[in-house]
């Protein structure tokens, strides 16, 4: 019966043992969840100086006047951008029509007087053959300066041609 009575004893003891090891892991991972939260308290007032610090460097009527300039600056360009490329199609167009009124003055001059007449603007357009049409030339400027033409003296040059071809 003693060795009955000790059993049941070391069974109760080895239960408390069991219950105390439990409440014992409790307290450890509630310390863990306490440290945590302590380290995240820490970095919240961490991140909270440094905004300040970041708004205080950052004004932001300033970077709103920025902004405002910033898109009306953008806006005009846009603007002018569209006017450009406005002119330029309508001088393309122009020279459609240039090609049109020369025909039709070739028609005429060949009903008015006949084989001499019609003689001349074959050769007249023989000779265009030879060099680059107008339009070519405007769009060989145009491809030049979009490539970005930096030596001087090319710009120049396709300066005095945009102007010949204007005249």
């Amino acid at each position: 019966m003693a060795l009955a009575k000790e059993i049941v004893r070391s069974k109760k003891t080895v239960n408390r043992l069991h219950e105390n090891k439990a409440q014992v892991n409790s307290i450890s991972m509630h310390l863990g969840e306490s440290i945590a939260i302590a380290r995240t308290v820490g970095h919240l007032s961490k991140s909270a100086e440094v905004m300040k610090l970041v708004n205080n460097l950052m004004k932001a009527p300033e970077m709103e006047t920025t902004m405002r300039e910033f898109s009306k600056e953008m806006t005009k360009a846009g603007v002018i951008e569209e006017i450009v490329n406005d002119a330029l199609d309508s001088a393309l167009d122009s020279e459609d029509i240039e090609e049109e009124i020369e025909e039709e003055v070739d028609k005429v001059l060949t009903a008015i007087a006949g084989e001499t007449a019609a003689q001349l603007p074959e050769a007249v357009r023989k000779e265009r053959m030879k060099q680059p049409s107008r339009v070519q030339e405007v769009r060989r400027e145009e491809e030049a300066i979009a490539e970005g033409v930096d030596d001087e003296e090319e710009l120049e040059e396709i300066r005095a041609r945009l102007a010949k071809v204007r005249s």
